[in-house]
């Protein structure tokens, strides 16, 4: 039995697909095939919001004559990285006193050798305008696929965190001075703090085989990892690139803790960041949808005591902007529904999240999207994830324990569930960085 769906015309192509073909590989020229660049590793950018907001942020209001260093495990490898700043919601131009990238270790300690100083625009330091993203020259760092990487980031002048990701579910550390070619940074050195929020750090490009392609997940917490273990690698996106990176398939994350598909949350809202983060990023070629849980439960919470539910129509509507964004773009678009929340976030402010009219909201959402037809194919993560002897709540083996998020169980087995096949259509995936330079 199958809960995942494809429709008449793409089904065909789907499933004629042989991923990592033996005549795939032959086909490939086995030295020096032409390359391109690729979204390997996101993290999408939000505000820093108030002290007064129901969460702390995480991170110092100002960073002076620090160096921040963070890790990020890629999905694909390949020749050469970049990576991309992003000072999109900062008002005063962001000065990059240096930067570096290398190969992790363990914790804060780089690999031996590895250790890669990045220029911008042939220069050692740069400047991030207001609003804008940044991204380094290339350097010549060969990485394998699923490879840690550690970026670390120098700024001399006083500077208002303005743009960060909250959830980044890893460590990162900032520590006073120019630390950027530092071997390791010593949590015990007076003045070092560590956060797991990340700051600046929007994307890691790398220089893949000509006609690799990502596949971007948008969504809210349950994508971001709200729950997953720090550090581990858990989160249902990553799964899913441990699967993807043999085929040459990167998946990058564009999940946002707290998002919402129609209105701002803890992030912009999907309608206005899709082509930001999806979109715009290099080698995308499907997107999956996985967002609209907290538009539904966030009206009448903490986090929104006077907003008014949406109705079934506007969060299709919503749906239907996105999809043909997409399709302006040439990118499939996977919907995902939405999953079971029954006693969602007991014991927390958030104790209201869950109501039944909710709840039956969220279903007619899910009947739509597995029916309408208005998406290239359907995961069904209601399905896959609720318990059989009570469907509105989370199968206990797959709970993290608030009711609303998977743990680490839960998150491999939806990764697991997905049927690759049905993420390409036609767009078969080139083999694999590792298969072809050899």
């Amino acid at each position: 039995m199958t809960f995942l769906h494809a429709f008449p015309a793409s089904a065909a192509l789907a499933l004629s697909l042989s991923l990592g073909s033996a005549a795939a590989q032959a086909a490939e020229p086995a030295s020096q095939p032409p390359a391109a660049w690729l979204a390997s590793w996101t993290a999408s950018p939000q505000a820093v919001w108030a002290s007064d907001f129901l969460f702390p942020s995480n991170v110092p209001a100002v960073v002076h004559d620090q160096t921040i260093r963070q890790v990020a495990r890629l999905s694909v490898g390949g020749r050469r990285v970049r990576i991309v700043l992003s000072n999109a919601y900062g008002t005063l131009p962001l000065r990059i006193g240096a930067a570096s990238v290398a190969l992790s270790a363990q914790d804060s300690t780089l690999q031996p050798g590895s250790l890669r100083s990045l220029t911008f625009s042939g220069q050692p330091s740069a400047t991030v305008a207001p609003g804008a993203p940044l991204v380094s020259d290339p350097v010549d760092l060969a990485v394998p696929d699923l490879a840690r990487l550690t970026v670390s980031i120098y700024l001399p002048q006083a500077t208002p965190a303005s743009t960060f990701h909250w959830d980044g579910r890893e460590t990162a550390w900032l520590a006073p001075g120019e630390r950027t070619r530092a071997a390791r940074i010593d949590t015990q050195q007076a003045g070092v703090r560590t956060t797991t929020a990340r700051l600046l750090l929007s994307a890691i490009q790398v220089e893949a085989t000509e006609g690799t392609q990502a596949v971007a997940i948008l969504g809210d917490s349950i994508t971001d990892g709200a729950s997953a273990s720090l550090g581990r690698d858990t989160r249902w996106p990553d799964v899913l690139a441990e699967r993807l990176a043999p085929h040459g398939v990167a998946v990058i994350n564009a999940g946002i803790s707290g998002a919402r598909l129609l209105s701002d949350g803890m992030g912009e809202k999907a309608l206005a960041r899709f082509g930001r983060d999806v979109l715009e990023q290099p080698g995308v070629r499907t997107a999956i949808v996985l967002i609209g849980i907290n538009d539904i439960s966030w009206p009448g919470t903490a986090f929104a005591r006077q907003e008014k539910r949406p109705t079934l129509a506007a969060l299709k509507s919503g749906y239907g902007q996105l999809i043909a964004q997409a399709r302006s773009r040439g990118v499939r678009v996977i919907g995902a529904t939405l999953t079971p929340f029954a006693g969602a976030l007991p014991g927390t402010p958030l104790d209201d999240y869950y109501q039944e009219e909710k709840d039956a909201l969220r279903q007619r959402l899910n009947a739509w999207i597995r029916d309408s037809g208005s998406f290239d194919a359907v995961l069904d993560f209601d399905a896959w994830a609720r318990d059989p002897a009570h469907p509105l709540r989370l199968l206990p083996a797959y709970d993290s324990g608030d009711h609303l998020h998977p743990g680490d169980a839960g998150n491999r087995a939806l990764a697991e569930a997905v049927d690759l096949t049905l993420l390409f259509g036609n767009q078969s995936p080139r083999p694999a960085y590792k298969a072809v330079l050899k």
